[in-house]
């Protein structure tokens, strides 16, 4: 018989961003009864997030801190005219653990996996088995609503985590390799070496589509692997994704797309950097405010994150034009210019570029000097840009 089930707030989704807001209201209000709620076994999916130290405010690392799995103090960074090693400290959470460490810290009964949301509403959720949840307050954080709502290009990536039959040689994560060939956008390998025969590699594009070629991109990881004298032995997980990457639209008619006066978090509220697509930075500065927050009612959380939402939006137009330029002036086998240039800047300029905190001299000093794109080019992008 369907059941009725009331607490204080419901968390609908359980990927990044739903399972940090869990996690911060869980620290801040330890008696709010909150549950998260998840279609799938597991909290998090199948995924690897990965940051720089600088994307987290000190106040707020106690919130990732316990979900890291590995760090390294220093990455590397591969072009055709350029290479550079950069001291800065960059870490990956796998989803596996992020499972553990949210289940490990809510009460057993606040974790609901494997119930299909049929329904959110500022104070309700309709599950497809029958039962419904009555909350003092929602937070949808299903994955992104109507996407045709925004004008996007994409990142789009397979990624392989790698068991090696010997030791690589590999003594920090190479973030970006963009002396591979140019298809299909701007291309560029990631690899970041676990242990000395764990290796984790991605094949990643700066595409016009989403659409990946998983057999393609798999023969591009193991010919990159071959090229370096890489042993592998075999592949013990594997991800594909494509991650929006924004150059305008509406922002007000994607809000309502993911449903109308409802609180939302992570791409669902459109809180993703425009230039790289990621979203942890954003969904930790979301759970921090929620988590901080008094009023949890279903009218409060809509308005909080409908604001910050809409705040950040308006903030990073900057952004979305440089999306532009690279989507749009720059011919795709040449967009690797554009980032082997900026490459070349301040170490704390591309710090603060990932963490979307760029400072007025930051952004002035990114577009300073002789563009590496047409000009007419880059001033058509820059004039086409969208709210």
């Amino acid at each position: 018989m369907p059941a009725i089930i009331h607490c204080d707030v419901a968390i609908v989704g359980g990927g990044l961003a739903g399972g940090l807001i869990a996690l911060a209201l869980r620290r801040k209000h330890p008696t709010l009864d909150v549950r998260l709620i998840e279609g799938g076994r597991t909290l998090g999916g199948n995924h690897l997030w990965s940051f720089f130290a600088s994307d987290v405010a000190p106040a707020d690392r106690w919130l990732v801190a316990p979900l890291i799995s590995y760090g390294w103090t220093s990455y590397d960074v591969h072009f055709p005219a350029h290479a550079r090693t950069l001291k800065s400290a960059y870490y990956s959470i796998e989803s596996e653990r992020f499972d553990q460490v949210v289940r490990a810290a809510m009460p057993d009964h606040a974790v609901m996996t494997r119930r299909k949301v049929l329904g959110a509403s500022a104070r309700a959720v309709v599950l497809a088995d029958g039962d419904r949840i009555e909350a003092g307050g929602v937070i949808d954080c299903r994955g992104p609503g109507d996407l045709s709502k925004l004008d996007l290009g994409w990142q789009k990536f397979l990624g392989r985590e790698l068991a090696l039959a010997e030791p690589h040689a590999l003594k920090r994560p190479v973030v970006m390799d963009a002396t591979v060939a140019q298809i299909d956008g701007y291309r560029f390998m990631y690899a970041l070496p676990f242990a000395a025969t764990r290796l984790f590699l991605e094949d990643t594009y700066y595409s016009d589509a989403p659409e990946i070629d998983v057999a393609a991109s798999a023969k591009r990881i193991d010919a990159w692997a071959s090229a370096r004298n890489i042993a592998v032995e075999g592949v013990t997980r594997e991800e594909a994704g494509a991650l929006p990457i924004a150059m305008g639209g509406d922002f007000e008619e994607y809000w309502k797309s993911g449903g109308n006066r409802v609180a939302k978090g992570g791409m669902r509220a459109g809180l993703f950097h425009p230039v790289t697509g990621y979203s942890l930075p954003d969904a930790v500065r979301l759970a921090a405010l929620i988590g901080n927050s008094r009023d949890l009612s279903g009218v409060a959380l809509h308005a909080l994150t409908h604001g910050h939402a809409r705040k950040t939006w308006r903030q990073r137009g900057y952004y979305r034009m440089l999306s532009a330029m690279l989507f749009r002036a720059a011919d795709p086998g040449e967009r690797y210019r554009i980032l082997e240039r900026f490459y070349r800047l301040d170490a704390g300029l591309i710090a603060r570029f990932y963490g979307g905190q760029s400072s007025l001299f930051d952004r002035a000093r990114v577009l300073a000097g002789k563009p590496p794109v047409p000009i007419k080019r880059a001033l058509g992008a820059i004039r086409g840009t969208a709210r």
